[in-house]
């Protein structure tokens, strides 16, 4: 009998019910950062939520019923382009934020402006970036960072941050132009915060390497740094050297704490090869993660000699 791939009843459950508090505790800290930090202070978040916001500064509307009203395009682009679970919790998510701001008051930490600026938008960031991890949303323009992200791997941190630049306009036009400053302050934190928190910590960079020392260059990547690669076969290549046939291009990636070890590396045993270096979105099994010990460096510098 062959193993089945999907998950068992229980395991789905248990999977689901791990998401929802997740998602809780993600609407939480959301709420502390506009409730206790932004909303206090009339600072503005990003986003449907920035706007509702504004609109309830000018025209005293109820902020949660301009949250869910403004959302709903947002939740219908959803879903025509992303799954019917993932439309219902963002639902969930979005009424439960809205219920959460018009009900809940936590004591206001503090009135300082630049600490409100960055707490509210590190809360704020937080619990945004928790709830899209477990494939939810509080604010409808998330959905739009989203599908964007998708289909063309932009940051959703960038996109929501295009996203509100009218909006903070018009805020300096409006209301005030300090106002609106820390707002953008506010939602640059957020923004960041928000991106680190779905793509983690770790920062990724590709590199590309090609020299006549290719050799001597994994020998070092490997026994040095202990990370993996892949080796390409070169047929022609072109360049300031001329014309060039058979060759090896070495490809790895690394963290973005070690460029500067590999490209000691590299000089050292060429200073003329040719390196490309590049930003890496997203990475997925292999061994960059736990770096080889002295044993698997030899045995894997074997194999790929």
């Amino acid at each position: 009998m062959t193993k089945t791939q999907h998950k068992s009843p229980r395991s789905q459950l248990i999977n689901n019910v791990y998401e929802c508090v997740q998602i809780a505790l993600g609407i939480l800290l959301a709420s502390v950062g506009l409730k206790a930090f932004l909303l206090p202070n009339g600072f503005l978040d990003g986003g449907v939520t920035g706007i509702a916001i504004l609109l309830n500064s000018q025209f005293d509307i109820n902020i949660s019923l301009v949250l869910i009203v403004l959302s709903i395009p947002f939740l219908i682009l959803a879903y025509f382009t992303m799954s019917t679970h993932m439309v219902f919790k963002s639902l969930l998510g979005i009424v439960s934020l809205a219920v959460f701001i018009h009900f809940e008051n936590f004591e206001v930490v503090t009135s300082d402006k630049l600490l409100t600026s960055i707490f509210g938008g590190l809360f704020l960031g937080l619990g945004i970036g928790i709830t899209i991890k477990n494939g939810a949303v509080l604010d409808g323009s998330e959905i739009l960072g989203i599908f964007l992200n998708r289909h063309f791997g932009i940051s959703i941190g960038k996109v929501t941050l295009l996203f509100n630049f009218v909006l903070f306009a018009i805020t300096a036009i409006i209301a005030s132009k300090e106002k609106a400053m820390y707002s953008i302050l506010a939602f640059l934190v957020t923004a960041k915060i928000t991106d680190l928190t779905i793509e983690g910590f770790e920062n990724f960079i590709g590199v590309m390497i090609v020299s006549k020392k290719y050799d001597q260059i994994k020998e070092g990547i490997t026994t040095k740094l202990g990370s993996g690669m892949t080796v390409f076969n070169g047929v022609h290549g072109y360049g300031n050297q001329g014309k060039r046939q058979d060759f090896e291009v070495i490809h790895t990636i690394i963290n973005r704490i070690e460029i500067g070890k590999i490209n000691k590396i590299i000089d050292q045993i060429d200073s003329d090869a040719f390196v490309i270096e590049y930003d890496v979105n997203h990475i997925k099994g292999g061994i960059l993660r736990r770096y080889l010990s002295k044993k698997k460096q030899i045995n894997l510098f074997k194999k790929v000699s």
